[in-house]
């Protein structure tokens, strides 16, 4: 049977104590041999799936640039439309394909901003991005990979609905430490192991000091 919704990718770095980010939101993690691997990844997915807090602390582009390849469409989940109009998202999209996603609670002064920007918005969900709904419109619309490179709140939204298909992991040889650190996948968290997603690993590539785990 056909998949309703696109193959999902969760990307991320990490330390060796599973932090993706300090608690001032540093995440510059990986060695410009994971950048390139990375930005290989990009070129090869459709979609790129970030949250508005990961445009907001690291404020990226998204693009492919470490590599040859063509841009992914960038997917920005934002319930309540406040993406800055400083970021870097907003001064590119009118050369790259870019969607802001938004809830039915999103002010519509913010929407009005969104406006002046070369964007599509798109409303999924009422008080929040409903996520499954997102990727199934996407699917929809020909988008068949989305590599998700959002923070640990959207991590753990996306673990908890069950809607990763393959986890890449870059452990780089950093302990950061820190309960206000950002670790993978943030969120409630499951209450008994037995609960929890449970992955098999399917391989394993070295990177000099750095390793990088792929799971499904």
């Amino acid at each position: 049977m056909e998949r309703s919704r696109p193959f999902v990718i969760m990307s991320a770095a990490m330390s060796i104590d599973g932090k993706i980010a300090t608690k001032n939101g540093d995440s510059k993690l990986s060695s410009k041999q994971d950048l390139v691997r990375l930005h290989r990844m990009r070129a090869n997915v459709d979609a790129i799936l970030v949250g508005r807090n990961t445009v907001e602390v690291d404020d990226p582009l998204l693009t492919v640039r470490y590599t040859k390849g063509k841009n992914p469409v960038r997917i920005i989940l934002d319930s309540k439309a406040q993406i800055k109009p400083r970021s870097k998202i907003l001064k590119t999209a009118h050369i790259i394909p870019t969607i802001i996603v938004v809830s039915k609670n999103a002010p519509k002064k913010n929407l009005a901003r969104l406006d002046k920007y070369p964007v599509e918005v798109m409303v999924i969900g009422d008080n929040k991005v409903d996520l499954r709904k997102l990727l199934v419109v996407l699917k929809k619309r020909g988008i068949k990979t989305v590599l998700a490179e959002g923070g640990g709140t959207m991590n753990w939204e996306m673990v908890n609905r069950r809607l990763v298909d393959r986890l890449v992991i870059t452990v780089t040889p950093y302990l950061v430490g820190g309960a206000d650190a950002i670790t993978l996948v943030e969120g409630t968290g499951f209450a008994k192991i037995q609960n929890a997603v449970k992955l098999k690993l399917r391989n394993v590539s070295r990177q000099k000091n750095e390793l990088v785990l792929y799971y499904s």
